[in-house]
């Protein structure tokens, strides 16, 4: 059984109209967050189970639709809740427990992103400034390899307002002739990250990594949380290490080996939005089965991964679906091909662009943002944030 969001809107306007007419704002969030209009499709279900929740929706004056092992359910989000609601649902317990974590996701926006070593606020846009000590990323390869360079460059993105740094040892870039190795890797990261922890004690620090062993050495060194450009696919031993320590994990989803999930060799989709929702709650699963709490994992569509340039934009279309799945939301659309596909620039100028897919995205729910050039998408996030808060 498999359950995909189809509509979470926006409850600024309902808020806000009530609020007008006298309603006291606490009151007027509930309502609003109440009446927002949901729709989901629950798929691969076996003939009894879909003639059992077709019944239930029924009764609850839920719209429904069923086919060939599905069921399309529509209402407010208090009766979707409702029709979920524990020790009073008809509904299977599997389809309950989906639906209910589906519709909390509409009420209960994540507050914070909590880690092992603290947590990081999510009541704004964070911008999460990337480092890459590697010899061949598409964009910095080679700038920031020795380490004084790399700290020097930690200070610049702290300075330009980043709240989290990623730092990343090993370049996705496709065509790379090997894989860098485990020993490698650490040697590239340990004295950048033992750098930024003495500097910044307090700033949160993600390691963009596929190895488990490097894993646990970034998180003892005083790293926050992974960041996993494969989702676990390529060692899922990741989710056990973050487990261990109650550090975040980042599921980003991907396709391919690490030569080429930035390729275009594994993007082949039906329908994008949906393989990719759903290959990211079987990542999750894997996560959660392996100790790795819920409120700790942060979802990525993985823009650029084995997407094409309209599968990158038809996904940030559909973002508010990822965004449902209640997890924090996390893009990196920085300087990548499909910016400019529309724009016609080269990789170096593209820092407006990636600033205008963050606005797009966070309109849509993302609330984290991994970026080259901190500044642009600081000040660009700065103003869509006020023009939603008021």
């Amino acid at each position: 059984m498999t359950l995909l969001p189809l509509a979470a809107p926006s409850t600024a306007a309902l808020q806000e109209a009530l609020i007008e007419r006298g309603v006291d704002p606490v009151r007027a969030d509930a309502a609003a967050h109440g009446l927002r209009p949901l729709a989901v499709v629950v798929d691969d279900m076996d003939a009894e189970t879909r003639e059992l929740v077709a019944a239930a929706a029924q009764r609850a004056g839920i719209e429904c639709l069923t086919g060939d092992g599905w069921v399309l359910l529509a209402a407010g989000a208090a009766r979707l809740a409702g029709l979920a609601r524990p020790g009073h649902t008809a509904l299977p317990p599997e389809v309950a427990e989906a639906l209910g974590r589906f519709v909390r996701s509409a009420f209960e926006t994540p507050a914070a992103w909590p880690t092992g070593r603290g947590a990081v606020a999510l009541d704004a846009p964070v911008v999460v400034g990337i480092l890459n000590v590697t010899p061949d990323s598409f964009s910095d390869g080679g700038r920031y390899l020795d380490p004084e360079s790399a700290l020097r460059q930690a200070a610049r993105l702290v300075e330009d307002g980043a709240d989290v740094l990623d730092v990343g040892a090993e370049s996705t870039r496709p065509g790379r002739p090997e894989p860098v190795s485990a020993q490698e890797e650490w040697s590239r990261l340990e004295p950048v990250l033992t750098g930024v922890v003495e500097r910044y004690p307090d700033l949160p620090l993600t390691v963009d990594t596929v190895k488990a062993d490097t894993a646990a050495r970034a998180l003892d060194a005083g790293a926050w949380a992974i960041n996993d450009v494969s989702g676990l696919r390529l060692d899922p031993r990741i989710a056990e290490v973050c487990a261990e320590r109650s550090a975040g994990l980042v599921l980003m989803h991907s396709r391919g080996g690490i030569g080429d999930m930035a390729s275009y060799d594994h993007a082949a989709y039906r329908n994008v939005s949906d393989e990719v929702v759903r290959e990211l709650e079987a990542a999750v699963s894997c996560a959660v089965e392996r100790g790795v709490a819920r409120e700790r994992i942060v979802l990525d569509p993985g823009l650029g991964f084995a997407k094409k340039p309209q599968h990158n934009y038809e996904i940030l279309r559909h973002l508010p679906r990822l965004a449902a799945l209640g997890h924090p939301v996390m893009v990196g659309p920085s300087r990548k091909r499909f910016l400019g596909a529309v724009t016609g620039t080269a990789t170096d100028e593209r820092d407006p662009a990636t600033a205008a897919a963050c606005v797009a995205a966070y309109t849509l729910g993302a609330l984290l943002f991994r970026v080259h050039a901190v500044a642009a998408t600081r000040e660009a996030l700065t103003v869509a944030h006020a023009v939603e808060r008021g």
